[in-house]
Parts: structure tokens; C-alpha cells; sequence
């Protein structure tokens, strides 16, 4: 099942291929201690935060990383 706007942060990081792009975008983002606490959010969770749009992140950008992510699959 490719990843969506509407796939968790923990779905995600429980992919290590996608864990691995994901790390390449947010060096360290799998490994930070604060992590745990956005497990439960989806994509477009994150994307609504103030802090999500302070860090230059855009739907765009992340759809990017997603189908990479996707393409790993195909």
C-alpha cells in the first residue's frame, strides 16, 4: 500500500527502506528522542503544525519524499 498524506509518521518509520529516505531529507528524524510523540500523527498532521511551516515544509516537498518512498515498492 503506497504512502499517503493520510499515513501515520509511525507507519512510515516502520518501513526501514522508507525509514532511510526519510533520514535522508531530516537527517536523524528516526533516531530524535521527540519522535515518539508524533508516531500517532499523520502527514497531514504534521503539516498543519506552526512548526512544520516555520521548517519550509510544504505538501509538495513531502509528497516529493513519499513517492520516492513509493517507488521503492514498484
Amino acid at each position: 500500500m503506497p504512502y499517503t498524506l493520510d499515513s501515520t509518521v509511525g507507519e512510515i518509520l516502520k518501513d526501514p527502506r522508507a525509514k532511510v529516505v526519510m533520514d535522508k531529507y531530516a537527517p536523524g528524524l528516526s533516531s530524535n528522542p521527540m519522535i515518539g510523540m508524533a508516531k500517532s500523527f499523520t502527514i497531514k498532521n504534521i503539516l498543519s503544525m506552526p512548526q512544520a511551516k516555520s521548517a519550509g515544509l510544504t505538501v509538495e516537498k513531502v509528497q516529493q519524499v513519499l513517492d520516492e518512498i513509493n517507488k521503492l515498492d514498484a
